[in-house]
């Protein structure tokens, strides 16, 4: 008779439905115990693990075996929530644009600069902070655009379209400062920060502030002044 509070052995099925799986036990015994709910989605643990893994390795170089492992679940767990891998890097390319785009970017631009052109070098003052950091990953979205080479793929097309948000932001305050040509002016800023991120990853220590001389100059030629 199995005493009252030792594991049970689940059946297969136990373990591919559940949302967590966990490991116990030793190489003679191991056991396995099937935890089928926990604070934390089963759905939320694969887009956190998906998410790191994502963003510093790429979405082509890291398997779904990765991710299932790094979240601690079912591989059931991950397929009942993303159809496939093309879906769950459609949704870690949204969450990027929530965290990065809007949570980041925008946000501390908004929150350092008190005009539109602040605004702007801002972004490269921030960029000269990220670029310092040892975890720094690079542009995901530059980084998938790179790695999928088919134009008619959803997920080519989804990095393209988070990049031009980028650029709908810099519009934005191009068109508040002025600029005859907002969107045109958009396009030239964000090659400086695209180059910029490029640039970091080389190696080039120096490259946001680089990148902000360079808008200076932008700035200038278009008759708005920094302060």
């Amino acid at each position: 008779m199995v005493p009252p509070n030792s594991p049970r052995k689940p059946t297969e099925e136990a373990v591919e439905s559940a949302d967590v799986v966990v490991v116990v036990g030793d190489d003679d015994d191991p056991g396995v115990v099937v935890v089928g709910a926990d604070t934390e989605s089963g759905r939320e643990r694969v887009m956190r693990a998906a998410y790191d893994l994502f963003s510093r390795h790429g979405t082509r170089t890291v398997g779904v075996d990765a991710v299932i492992g790094r979240a601690g679940v079912a591989k059931m767990t991950l397929y009942r929530n993303f159809a496939s891998k093309d879906d769950l890097i459609l949704a870690f390319l949204e969450r990027r644009e929530t965290h990065w785009t809007h949570g980041w970017v925008r946000a501390e631009s908004q929150r350092r600069g008190k005009t539109p052109a602040q605004r702007l070098l801002a972004i490269f003052e921030l960029f000269d902070e990220w670029f310092a950091r040892p975890d720094f990953e690079g542009c995901s979205f530059v980084t998938t655009l790179l790695e999928v080479t088919n134009r008619e793929s959803q997920v080519r097309q989804a990095s393209v379209k988070h990049l031009a948000n980028i650029r709908s932001y810099l519009c934005e305050l191009a068109t508040e400062a002025g600029v005859a040509d907002p969107a045109s002016f958009a396009r030239k800023w964000h090659i400086l920060m695209k180059g910029s991120i490029i640039a970091a990853a080389e190696g080039d220590t120096q490259a946001a502030r680089r990148a902000r001389e360079l808008g200076l100059l932008l700035l200038k030629e278009h008759g708005i002044a920094p302060d």
